[in-house]
């Protein structure tokens, strides 16, 4: 029996990768200090969204993770909300 051709390969891409929000802005250095570029990148429970979600090189994530941080012990960002 054959399966029938409605389900998708796994490895076949569904779905269009996501824009790159930090290129379309124009920044090639992630700040800490740019609050309000980092908080595209967090959840609305404060949790540092997947690049699968931001669109995000592997490079530009580390870098985004590392200020997210940063802004969190700096008092710029919350840790949590309640």
């Amino acid at each position: 029996m054959k399966r029938s051709n409605n389900r998708r390969n796994r490895h076949e891409p569904s779905r269009r990768n996501k824009k790159n929000p930090l290129k379309a802005a124009g920044i090639e250095k992630v700040d800490y200090k740019d609050t309000n570029t980092l908080r595209q990148f967090i959840s609305d429970r404060h949790k540092i969204r997947s690049r699968r979600v931001t669109g995000l090189s592997p490079k530009q994530q580390r870098e985004v993770a590392t200020a997210v941080k940063n802004a969190r012990e700096m008092a710029l960002l919350p840790f949590t909300s309640r």
